[in-house]
């Protein structure tokens, strides 16, 4: 059982979102073996067609779906009190054996179920009590918390409920496209761009030879690993920078070109977002975490940009943005010693509080145009989830 969040407040949009939510969902299990999805009352009900079909799997892999804010597994019995009670006697049984403290709560959602749901709670918890006589019954803090719920075609029995990955389901807030460094940040960041249910369209910029070949792999092993925890295929766009940043070493100040080829990249990017479709940008920045991240250096790197740039990081600290990488198994690649094109020519005292006027009378000598769409000319589409490569 797949329990709705925020989808239940969508209003007349509400079935675009359970329809996306049933075919991500239905994405995941594939692999596993046939299932049933069924949303009904603010909740997907996912049942196995086969005896054999591996429910482990099954609830992990729900577990990581976008949209989901709980799940549980549970039992279905027919909607009579002793159906009920054998059920929860039955399925309950193992798990009770391992606390030392329960708690029965019950819903009846159709309200032609003659028993009341306080009614039904004390039956229910009389008979597991009875069964298992050395158990306390807990109403404050329970060790195991069994839910009866009455629904519209049955009774379901679960306990031990879960939290889900949450958000919104993947696909339904559109298309942006998101710039991944290989570094920490930004595969959080479109981690969590995606939770709120946009599907991303991964660029990556590399300079070789300044850059090695392991920093572009590394790069698609985090596009790979962002497919996998994201429950989609993004396309990745792999841009040659080299041409642009030995143009800004050779034609710009050097305390200005951190921060124009940042432009540079934003400029690139958003050409990528209109050739595909998408609606923003998104960066991994965090306010004031290295000089291209202060508030002046984001207003300078966002000037010129027509599309909305997306920064989901930006009130986080450093061990923050840590954990949440931890958490959807990236750190473990991103830490990897591979350097990615923001690191060459860095300058030795960047600008931490530039003005527009000046930037834009630093890059003038540059050819930023003509560089980029040579840059993009030479890009390379591929999607590292599925070996596929071609157009987004």
């Amino acid at each position: 059982m797949l329990k709705m969040g925020e989808l239940v407040l969508k209003g007349l949009n509400r079935a675009r979102f359970e329809r996306s939510l049933l075919d991500n969902t239905a994405r995941r299990l594939r692999p596993l073996g046939p299932f049933a999805l069924e949303a009904r009352q603010s909740t997907v009900m996912v049942a196995p067609q086969r005896d054999d079909a591996d429910m482990d799997a099954a609830f992990a892999a729900c577990a990581e779906v976008f949209g989901v804010a709980a799940l549980t597994r549970a039992a279905e019995a027919a909607k009579e009190m002793d159906a009920v009670t054998r059920t929860a006697l039955a399925y309950l049984d193992a798990p009770l054996r391992r606390v030392r403290s329960f708690k029965v709560e019950a819903r009846r959602a159709d309200k032609r179920f003659p028993l009341t749901s306080p009614e039904i709670a004390r039956a229910v918890g009389g008979a597991l009590h009875s069964a298992h006589p050395g158990l306390t019954v807990n109403v404050e803090a329970p060790e195991l918390l069994v839910m009866v719920e009455i629904r519209d075609t049955a009774a379901y029995i679960h306990a031990g409920a879960r939290p889900g990955a949450g958000g919104l389901p993947l696909g339904v807030g559109g298309k942006a496209v998101c710039l991944l460094s290989g570094g920490i940040d930004s595969p959080v960041a479109v981690y969590m761009t995606a939770r709120r249910g946009v599907m991303p369209v991964l660029v990556h910029f590399y300079s070789y030879p300044y850059t090695s070949p392991e920093a572009r792999d590394k790069v698609i092993t985090l596009a790979r690993l962002l497919a996998e925890r994201c429950g989609a295929s993004p396309a990745l766009c792999l841009v040659p920078f080299t041409a642009v940043q030995e143009a800004i070493r050779r034609h710009c100040p050097e305390a200005y070109g951190t921060l124009i080829l940042r432009r540079a990249m934003m400029a690139a990017a958003e050409r990528v977002a209109r050739r595909a479709g998408a609606a923003g940008l998104v960066t991994g920045e965090s306010l004031g975490q290295v000089a291209s991240q202060t508030l002046e250096s984001l207003g300078v790197t966002g000037a010129g940009l027509t599309l909305p740039v997306l920064r989901p990081l930006i009130g986080l600290d450093k061990e923050e943005i840590v954990v949440k990488a931890r958490r959807i198994g990236t750190y473990d690649v991103s830490v990897l010693p591979f350097e990615d094109c923001c690191t060459v020519f860095t300058p030795r005292h960047p600008k931490t509080k530039p003005r527009l006027p000046d930037v834009l009378a630093a890059e003038a000598a540059f050819p930023r145009e003509e560089l980029v769409e040579a840059a993009l000319a030479q890009a390379e589409w591929r999607r590292p989830a599925d070996e596929e490569k071609g157009p987004a």
